[in-house]
């Protein structure tokens, strides 16, 4: 199976509209961070997890042209917004495109993408089925399985998901022991770092490494990251030796 982490940048991305920094003003290609998603391939089935506002530019990007289906970890914009694009791929292999979810993040899409479930549709537009999930389920989608793990945003509860020897949970501020336990020692974990300091909803890089050595996977990669984590580059140095950033496009093969 092959991990392609498609975007690591906040709601935002990197650069920021209209910021000055130095991360937004970086020259360095993993500075620069499209909205979080990832894409898992193996020999038959390609998944995202997530479809946010940059799905286009990403699929373009990584030049994906296969894609049976999305797993979503919750109902927040930058990780839906880009729902109207699998068009090409209704058209491609003309079909309904399958999306996977809590029914409160479904019945939020549904109403968020009216248009798209209309019982009078407009030509051309997005062709959808819903699929519900619910924590601590075993799915599996062509030759791909994974468990739904439950996440806590903040307050919002969310959905994270573990590939065997890949464990991703993005928009992570808490864990339930029961998670830590199932996901010990995982071969890879990706996970979210907002920034140094502290937020309500999201791990900072303190909490993040925290939870990271309580799980203790073999490698760690961080994402969800903002502009105010600092440079790529400078940060990566300050991080334990199985620990890194995350940048767009990087690939894991497990």
């Amino acid at each position: 199976m092959k991990a392609t982490i498609l975007g690591t940048g906040t709601s935002q991305g990197i650069p920021v509209i209209g910021c000055t920094c130095e991360v937004c003003q970086s020259d360095n290609k993993m500075d620069k961070r499209l909205r979080t998603s990832l894409l898992i391939q193996s020999q038959k089935t390609a998944l995202t997890v997530d479809i946010g506002p940059d799905f286009r530019q990403q699929m373009l990007r990584y030049q994906v042209n296969q894609l049976d289906g999305t797993l979503m970890t919750h109902e927040h914009n930058d990780h839906i917004a880009g729902l109207d694009d699998i068009r090409p791929i209704n058209f491609a292999y003309k079909n309904e495109y399958p999306l996977y979810g809590l029914p409160r993040v479904l019945a939020d899409i549904k109403g968020r993408f009216s248009y798209v479930f209309a019982s009078k549709k407009y030509p051309g537009s997005p062709s959808v089925v819903l699929k519900s999930i619910e924590p601590w389920e075993f799915i599996k989608i062509g030759d791909v399985s994974a468990t739904t793990l439950p996440v806590k945003h903040g307050q919002l509860d969310i959905l994270g998901y573990s590939f065997g020897n890949l464990v991703y949970l993005t928009d992570v501020k808490t864990l339930d022991p029961a998670v830590i336990e199932f996901i010990g020692g995982v071969d890879v974990l990706v996970v979210n770092a907002l920034h140094h300091r502290s937020h309500h909803s999201h791990l900072n890089l303190k909490e993040a490494l925290a939870l990271i050595e309580s799980v203790k996977p073999s490698k760690a990669y961080l994402t969800h990251i903002s502009h105010h984590m600092g440079l790529h580059a400078k940060v990566n140095k300050t991080l334990p030796a199985n620990v890194k950033l995350a940048y767009d496009g990087l690939v894991i093969e497990t």
